[in-house]
């Protein structure tokens, strides 16, 4: 119980305490109502210092964060996020650009490989076809026809497609050389109908004239579209692409006109139907054995001595016996020890003219032990030839002894 509540209010020690509480309570306030003060009312007197319960000084609780200084950081560390999110975002994007430009460069090239590659193919087809046997200039003019139809859709395959814009102008070449290829086919299908009718001479002069179309074309191909577009993809960064080539002349002669001149000799002996007519034929005219400088002609009727070596060769000498030249002509060399073979070997001639001779020479034998000191026999042949109707005289029979050289 307080003092007042025991003497009462009445009493002049009760009126003394309740002064002393209202004092003290004033104090309180006024110290409270200082430390509250904003920090911008300025103020004459000097803070006073709070005594601590206890006395000393003791140790302090750090002083709280100034007003707004967490809003502060909370909203530095969004716009921190914000600027990492964007930076991821053009990364991201800038990865998805490069890859989607890579994408499209090597669709497109890939699509053109393919143009590229089938009509190369059809240029090869025909160097084939000029060497074929039983080849008519009918067949060869059908052939033409073929291969113009065949250049036209690949024109057009071409022409649907959609290049990147920076290989627009490049593309546009794909297209003229596709079409150098169609009209020039063209052309030499439009010769070939009128060879029959005109001197060889002045036929061949006409298809190599036509032909230039094609040679222009693997220029055109070459030097405006596959260059250009190899710079074009090293500049805009684009690996792993190439440009594809084409050549649709892979070897000039040929296409030149004496090669014309040699094939329409041939061609205007064989009938639309495929029936060779006139004279033809191979005649076989010598072989040798040649070994260490060696040169030693081998005879049908008697037995032959040949030393062997590592660069032991035998050549095979046969002539073009018929009236118009020949093409793919097999040669054949067989040596057999006891009347078994031991080695076989053939070997092509692409063409030869009418009565000219040619020489086939055949080594590494790989002749086995059993060779040696043992009857021997070295048989060639020369491949029957379209229209050919004597035989006898493309082939013979050697008898030979294998010796080891003493020359090593």
């Amino acid at each position: 119980m307080e003092v007042g509540d025991r003497v009462g209010l009445s009493s002049p020690l009760a009126r003394t305490l309740g002064l002393a509480r209202a004092v003290s309570t004033f104090d309180d306030e006024t110290e409270l109502e200082f430390f509250e003060e904003p920090e911008t009312r300025e103020s004459s007197r000097r803070p006073r210092r709070r005594i601590r319960p206890g006395g000393g000084d003791g140790p302090r609780r750090p002083a709280p964060p100034p007003p707004g200084a967490v809003a502060l950081a909370r909203l530095a560390g969004l716009i921190a996020l914000a600027i990492a999110v964007v930076v991821g975002l053009v990364f991201w994007v800038g990865s998805c650009q490069g890859k989607s430009k890579h994408d499209e460069y090597a669709s497109y090239m890939a699509s053109v490989r393919t143009i590229a590659q089938d009509s190369a193919r059809t240029g090869a087809a025909f160097a084939n076809a000029l060497g074929a046997q039983n080849l008519s200039l009918t067949s060869l003019q059908a052939k033409l026809d073929l291969w113009s139809r065949e250049q036209q859709e690949a024109y057009n395959e071409a022409l649907r497609l959609r290049p990147p814009a920076s290989l627009q102008s490049a593309h546009q070449e794909v297209l003229a050389a596709l079409q150098l290829r169609a009209i020039g086919l063209a052309a030499l299908s439009s010769s070939a109908a009128q060879a029959s009718s005109k001197s060889s001479t002045d036929a061949a002069a006409d298809l190599a004239k036509q032909a230039q179309l094609l040679t222009a074309s693997d220029l055109v191909w070459t030097d405006l579209f596959h260059v250009p577009a190899t710079e074009t993809l090293r500049k805009a960064g684009v690996t792993g692409v190439i440009a594809p080539p084409s050549q649709f002349i892979t070897n000039p002669e040929v296409f030149s006109a004496n090669s014309f001149a040699t094939v329409l000799d041939r061609l205007k002996a064989t009938t639309s139907g495929g029936k060779v007519t006139g004279l033809h034929g191979s005649a076989l005219v010598k072989t040798e054995a040649v070994a260490g400088g060696t040169v030693k002609q081998l005879s049908t009727s008697t037995p032959n001595t040949v030393d062997v070596s590592a660069n032991l060769v035998f050549r095979v000498t046969f002539a073009n016996s018929g009236n118009f030249p020949e093409v793919k002509v097999p040669v054949t060399l067989s040596v057999s020890v006891s009347g078994k073979v031991v080695t076989k070997k053939t070997q092509t001639v692409a063409s030869i003219d009418s009565q000219h001779q040619q020489t086939v020479s055949f080594g590494n034998l790989d002749l086995p032990p059993s060779s040696f000191g043992a009857n021997a026999h070295v048989h060639v042949a020369v491949g029957k030839v379209p229209g050919e109707k004597r035989l006898d005289n493309n082939s013979a029979t050697y008898p030979v002894f294998f010796s080891l050289s003493t020359g090593g």
